[in-house]
């Protein structure tokens, strides 16, 4: 039997004495009273702020959005089936935020930043809050450069600026996703980095929108948030201000960023749905109260910020989608209200086989030829006027009178409009070409041609110009200036093309 060296214990006590440290940690903690639909009524917080990320352990998580006396309404960025009443809840001290940097690019993120396209994890970068004040009045820039789309329609007749919010919108199955997504595209070489934030589409569409992207060599400029239309309603709510926070991280260094909403009426339709969970009084159409600030304080982070503030800027394309073409809608209504214009695409058109499907008598751009450079401007002056008039004589011819050579000049010129606005899917036209074919088509070249030999009679133009010597230089003219060479040396080169064409 040992004998216990008291010598040796009280060593061990001093050792542990002096190791010894005293810490004392607070936490606010609440109790779960009510779960279901993915809303948590949570009673005890009373320290949480709105905003605020909430663990309900087992690494679920919420957000704190309704502030009530007895209880805190919180919306659950997760599965709710892992939470039960009697759960405890604590405060985090954080208000929600996204994974933002240049790690994101080129992949598909949910809204907190993290990946679901299964190429592995994202190396955090940086993180920021999804809810953040939009620049102020003197922080910002007038808009005065334009963003390119590619496409002739709505590069001549509803230009966009770099800062500009544009609404996009029309009934479903009109080509609004087309458009944003022919703009994503041509700005491939245009140094503009894109983000596609999808609400509440199908996971297959999501998926379908990578593969266009990746195929056009688009993928390596653009972030895709998805938020799908299987995921409970409190993370389609976030999705759109995730992707313009992961924007304003490169809006901050001086970069150009485009953002698209797709779509704000999905996002309207899970925010009335989680309000009505809250308890929250419902107003027009059940949607609450502040759906008209849900949507301006999101849009009103898009802007172009001055030279102090580092010129960067985001330009947001908003989609909304009609019922029946019924643009006095509620949420149409208040989204045109807060934009700088909108593209308004009808689904007669789209039907008779004029596609982009853009109605140039409704769509409008606020900031116009501002946003255009100056050989846009010059040929496509009078395109809107000749496509109205044409519009209206059309209705007209229906009747069947005789016509004078003037209407049916007017007409003609008319169809020729029409036929040369119309691109095809993914085609998008480099803005030099774009002037081309308005100048050939205001200076009267096409008038002489059948209507259905126009859209060879371009392509083959377009090549022409590509391979003559003086063509290639009138291009690149177009391209580094920004303005209408000689129109002397532009005919020359088409009346030569003219005599090739068969």
């Amino acid at each position: 039997m040992s004998k216990i060296d008291p010598s040796e214990i009280s060593t061990l006590i001093k050792q542990q004495i002096e190791q010894y440290s005293k810490t004392v940690e607070t936490e606010h903690v609440g109790t779960v009273i009510n779960v279901g639909d993915g809303i948590a009524l949570v009673h005890g917080l009373d320290e949480a702020m709105s905003g605020e990320l909430l663990d309900f352990g087992n690494d679920v998580y919420g957000m704190a959005l309704n502030l009530e006396k007895h209880h805190v309404g919180a919306i659950i960025l997760d599965e709710s089936t892992a939470i039960k009443e009697g759960d405890t809840v604590k405060t985090t001290g954080r208000i929600l935020e996204t994974l933002v940097g240049d790690n994101l690019l080129g992949r598909t993120v949910n809204p907190l930043g993290f990946a679901i396209d299964g190429l592995g994890t994202i190396d955090a970068d940086e993180y920021r809050p999804l809810e953040r004040k939009a620049p102020g009045v003197m922080a910002r820039k007038a808009v005065e450069e334009p963003l390119q789309t590619g496409i002739k329609a709505l590069d001549t007749l509803v230009p966009i600026g770099r800062g500009q919010r544009e609404l996009i919108i029309g009934d479903r199955k009109t080509g609004k996703t087309a458009i944003a997504l022919d703009t994503i595209i041509n700005q491939k070489d245009e140094d503009v980095i894109c983000i596609y934030v999808a609400i509440g589409q199908k996971e297959s569409t999501v998926a379908q929108v990578q593969e266009t992207l990746k195929r056009h060599g688009a993928m390596d400029h653009t972030i895709i948030v998805s938020a799908s239309a299987s995921e409970p309603a409190p993370v389609l709510y976030l999705a759109p201000y995730a992707g313009v926070s992961i924007g304003e991280k490169f809006m901050h260094e001086g970069k150009s960023v485009l953002v698209v909403y797709d779509d704000l009426s999905k996002h309207a339709t899970a925010y009335r749905e989680l309000s009505l969970l809250l308890r929250r009084p419902p107003g027009r159409e059940a949607f609450p109260g502040d759906v008209f600030y849900l949507h301006s304080r999101l849009l009103e982070r898009a802007a172009k910020l001055n030279d102090e503030q580092g010129g960067g800027s985001i330009t947001a394309l908003p989609i909304v989608e009609t019922k029946a073409g019924d643009i006095s809608a509620y949420i149409p209504t208040n989204v045109i209200s807060i934009t700088d214009g909108q593209i308004y695409l009808q689904s007669d058109l789209f039907n008779s086989g004029v596609r982009p499907a853009i109605n140039a008598g409704l769509s409008v751009s606020r900031v116009g030829g501002s946003a255009q450079i100056k050989a846009i401007k010059k040929v496509s002056g009078t395109l809107r006027l000749d496509l109205a008039s044409y519009r209206e004589l059309e209705a007209f011819t229906q009747f069947g009178s005789d016509l004078d050579e003037a209407t049916q000049k007017k007409l003609a010129r008319g169809e020729r409009t029409v036929e040369v606005l119309k691109q095809g899917l993914h085609e998008v036209l480099a803005v030099e070409k774009q002037v081309i074919s308005i100048y050939a088509l205001t200076s009267g070249y096409l008038d002489d041609l059948k209507v259905e030999d126009i859209r060879r009679f371009e392509t083959e133009l377009h090549d022409y110009f590509e391979q003559d010597e003086k063509g290639s230089a009138l291009l690149e003219h177009i391209r580094e200036e920004g303005t209408l060479p000689d129109k002397e040396a532009i005919d020359q080169v088409i009346d030569n093309f003219k005599k090739t064409f068969a």
